[in-house]
């Protein structure tokens, strides 16, 4: 079978000059690049040349075996479809955006007399004004931490609200003006939605103006208890303002996006520039080769950066991209406005792209240190577990459960840049047959489901997904259970350590069982013994954290919300009428008939689910 320049110029007599995307395949069928054109057969006939590519692009010819295309209307399309099949595909040869997450907003909500401000992440359905995106939860905590000492806007649910007979404890720390209880009127809180409002869309000196007058007025009025609430006010929204850091005078509104790459690693630094203010900064690592330009790989990150997000009207760049006008218009087009892309050379915008270059240089140079550290434990992992190469993705697994109640199991995956969270993995135990407490049934449980999704999704292997060890928390017991299912499955080629606590029990003396070996030990200040330890105590610590969120929740359950034809309205009148859930069970049919919204049937179906049940 031809492959590389050959199997490409043969297509060629088949393409014509449509602007449209094409795909690379491998022998097995796998993507190996997919890319845009404005007109198919003259990029494609560039890659039928034998000669002139770099190293990356002609390893990429000789891999392919076929390919595939698609022509659309406007070049425009094929830029929007090339984004949506790479972050879908994640082909071997493009550059790809690795950490895609949405961004947080706050909500002042529109859907009450008295708004709530709160913190949004997703798609904006619900009622109010949206203000953002933060860079990040933390942020946004800190802001609305602020503007809650500000303007006092509750932050409380609707049903909370609702409820409420007395003020909160923020209402007595003076974040609150406590609404629920007729503390403030409408109209003064209006007011404050309104300050709040201003502030978050830039008119934070108006907001100051007028506090500060009001501050005057009450001092005037020999209202020195009032006086001095306005004059705490001003002095947090000052240090609102100072948290945020360098606040642009000439921006109003701009992404500033700097890329800095060394080694063959990148990072791009977003800054979010919103009312002439900085709200906040996150960096992020594509994934890149040794050869390619600073011009691919920022096109590459914005196309897919912006695929599900909403850019600012101004994109300020480290570097010029090559089809700049292109991705403006399919920016344009996305956003239902004009958005402008420019690489500024002097002036405060120059200024802002130089502060997020000198962070992202920062931040890669941070990034590799960790990388190296990262890669000499791996190596060490590797030989004090006589592996074959260094692990590329070590799953840790970890049960938690109190006398065997609300019992869950947990995986976390670790690799040459760190803990792996968007791997983690939780598990509710489900084994009917179980006996409560037995770690081993559970262990068993956990690896039978993971083991089968693995067959399932990477039969072959190919895809990344596979463990290269496997670290269990237990002794030789729990080994053996686990060997048992991999056995089963036909896995037993994975390589698995125990790791149990050893002598006393104590941290530093831990032991480690494989099967067909005996226990043994690692030095007690070996650094890699400290990375099995972090990775066993990061296992546990979410394990620990998924068993107190499940069995928060079922603290919260109320047996009422299970039984059909009992909804929210019927729920309240059934525990306004007998005060409890558990007074509702021990309820006779009579007095289930009573209750104001209750016909008989409905009595009949509530006393038979808690009196047949038993």
């Amino acid at each position: 079978m031809t492959t590389g320049h050959e199997v490409i110029q043969s297509y060629l007599k088949t393409l014509d000059s449509s602007p449209g995307v094409y795909r690379m395949l491998d022998e097995q069928s796998r993507v190996l690049y997919v890319g845009k054109a404005r007109n198919l057969k003259a990029r494609v006939s560039n890659y039928s040349r034998p000669t002139g590519h770099s190293g990356r692009i002609a390893r990429m010819i000789s891999e392919t075996h076929s390919m595939m295309f698609l022509t659309t209307r406007t070049e425009t399309e094929a830029l929007l479809l090339e984004q949506n099949l790479i972050k879908q595909l994640k082909p071997k040869f493009n550059v790809l955006l690795r950490d895609d997450k949405s961004f947080p907003n706050i909500i002042v909500t529109g859907n009450h007399a008295f708004p709530q401000i709160k913190k949004h992440r997703g798609a904006k359905t619900e009622k109010g004004s949206y203000y953002g995106p933060f860079a990040s939860a933390g942020a946004v905590n800190r802001t609305l931490n602020q503007l809650q000492r500000v303007f006092l806007l509750r932050n409380c649910t609707d049903t909370q609200f609702e409820g409420r007979t007395r003020a909160c404890l923020l209402h007595q720390i003076k974040r609150c003006s406590a609404p629920c209880v007729d503390k403030i009127s409408a109209e003064e809180y209006a007011a404050s939605v309104k300050d709040a409002e201003r502030f978050l869309s830039g008119r934070s000196t108006q907001v100051q103006e007028t506090l500060a007058g009001q501050m005057q007025e009450a001092s005037d009025a020999m209202e020195f208890e009032r006086a001095a609430a306005l004059r705490d006010r001003i002095k947090a929204l000052t240090q609102v303002q100072t948290v945020q850091g360098i606040n642009p005078r000439t921006v109003t509104e701009a992404d500033v996006i700097a890329l800095h790459m060394d080694g063959g690693q990148a990072c791009v630094q977003v800054f979010f520039i919103r009312a002439n203010q900085n709200w906040g900064n996150k960096d992020f690592y594509p994934r890149v080769g040794a050869d390619v330009e600073a011009a691919e790989v920022l096109e590459a990150f914005l196309g897919q950066f912006y695929d599900k997000k909403e850019p600012a009207r101004l994109l300020l760049l480290s570097h010029e991209i090559e089809n700049d006008d292109l991705m403006s218009a399919a920016l344009s087009e996305k956003l239902g406005r004009k958005v402008e892309l420019t690489v500024p050379q002097r002036g405060e915008k120059a200024e802002l792209i130089e502060g997020a270059a000198r962070n992202a240089r920062e931040s890669l140079a941070r990034k590799m240190s960790e990388s190296a550290t990262q890669a000499k434990l791996l190596k060490g992992v590797a030989e004090a577990f006589a592996l074959d190469a260094p692990p590329q993705r070590i799953e840790v697994y970890d049960n938690s459960h109190i006398q065997g109640t609300n019992a869950v199991g947990g995986m976390i995956a670790a690799g040459p840049d760190g803990f792996m969270k968007n791997q983690y993995r939780k598990y509710n135990i489900k084994g009917d047959d179980l006996t409560p407490g037995d770690d081993f049934g559970m262990m068993k449980e956990v690896l039978t489901r993971r083991f089968t999704r693995l067959l399932k999704e990477d039969p072959d292997r190919d895809k990344g997904l596979w463990p290269d060890l496997l670290l269990i928390d237990g002794g030789a017991g729990q080994v053996s259970a686990v060997h048992e299912i991999m056995v089963e499955f036909g896995v037993e080629d994975v390589p698995m350590v125990g790791v149990a606590k050893g002598v006393d029990r104590d941290h530093g003396k831990e032991e480690f069982h494989r099967i067909g070996g005996r226990p043994f030990a690692l030095r007690h200040n070996d650094p890699v013994l400290y990375f099995i330890q972090r990775l066993r105590d990061e296992a546990h610590r979410f394990a620990i954290g998924t068993h107190r969120a499940k069995r928060a929740k079922s603290a919260m359950a109320n047996p009422l919300d299970e039984i059909a034809g009992v909804g929210a309205a019927r729920k309240r009148a059934l525990l306004a009428h007998f005060g409890s859930a558990k007074a509702v069970s021990r309820a006779n049919l009579a007095d289930l008939k009573a209750v104001d919204g209750v016909s008989g049937a409905l009595a009949e179906k509530i006393y038979a689910f808690f009196h047949e049940a038993g």
